[in-house]
């Protein structure tokens, strides 16, 4: 099981601390953690309320984590589809590299019928992951942390190759994007214990 499933609130704490964040950057990352603990109610309040105050807010990681993909994204898990779409929609104009954007928008689509255009956001927001998973592991220096074992990349090549139906492509691609989610976590984990002397660590998945 990923650190990101057993955050604890200290730990959220010290994500806060070291991101030097206060106000919006406190109920994104509050929001992101009750998201990916299976809070997605929980996560709507936040993430409005830190989108409300700063509609273009991103981390400064080496994969930004956009405020309205999550805000998207948890209102997708609530069920309710127009205002994710709308949401989405909205992350995906502002910025159309956003991989998780593109799938959530994809999947948001499916769920309200609009099948064909999902799909082609689901398989270009998978195809991003891919492309960006391959370009920071190409670096020498801190691409070895990022899905060294190449189990996401290897599940998207097999999702894009395998023509699955509507079902079947939104139940994978929701599983990669919540994987590479917390690959974002594990490899900004494994990078920083390395630096302060630590093991490296491994993949994480």
């Amino acid at each position: 099981m990923k650190v990101t499933k057993l955050m604890a609130p200290a730990c959220l704490s010290a994500l806060i601390y070291a991101s030097g964040c206060s106000g919006v950057g406190t109920d994104f990352l509050a929001g992101r953690s009750a998201l990916q603990t299976g809070r997605p109610n929980e996560a709507t309040g936040y993430l409005a309320r830190a989108a409300e105050l700063d509609p273009n807010y991103q981390t400064p990681d080496r994969v930004p984590e956009r405020v309205l993909t999550y805000l998207g994204r948890a209102y997708y898990e609530t069920g309710d589809y127009a205002a994710a779409r709308k949401t989405l929609e909205k992350a995906v104009s502002i910025h159309p590299d956003d991989p998780l954007a593109q799938v959530y928008l994809g999947l948001t689509m499916l769920r309200t019928s609009d099948r064909e255009r999902g799909r082609k956001e689901i398989e270009a927001g998978l195809k991003s992951i891919d492309d960006t998973l391959e370009y920071i592991a190409s670096d020498r220096v801190y691409g070895l942390y990022w899905d060294p074992s190449m189990a996401i990349r290897g599940a998207v090549k097999k999702t894009l190759a395998a023509k699955l139906d509507d079902n079947g492509l939104a139940t994978a691609a929701q599983r990669i994007a919540e994987e590479f989610d917390e690959e974002i976590d594990d490899a900004r984990s494994d990078e920083s214990r390395n630096r302060s002397g630590g093991s490296s660590g491994g993949d994480g998945m």
